[in-house]
């Protein structure tokens, strides 16, 4: 699943490693989340959307929508 994730993180100069403290996971998840390797759980992807303060849609772009 594609996604903005690295956006939004630069956004707010947050490293890799900051966000995976925020969301309570390793920074080699945040890493596969943002390459596309790995395609979190829904209470991930509600949390990541959250923090962010966005819908999960503007984090999260299904492959049809690309």
């Amino acid at each position: 699943m594609n996604n903005h994730l690295k956006e939004l993180r630069a956004v707010r100069g947050w490293s890799q490693q900051h966000l995976a403290e925020r969301l309570d996971v390793s920074r080699q998840s945040v890493n596969a989340i943002e390459t596309g390797r790995y395609d979190p759980s829904l209470p991930l992807a509600f949390r990541i959307a959250e923090l962010f303060e966005v819908t999960i849609e503007d984090v999260f772009v299904s492959p049809t929508r690309v």
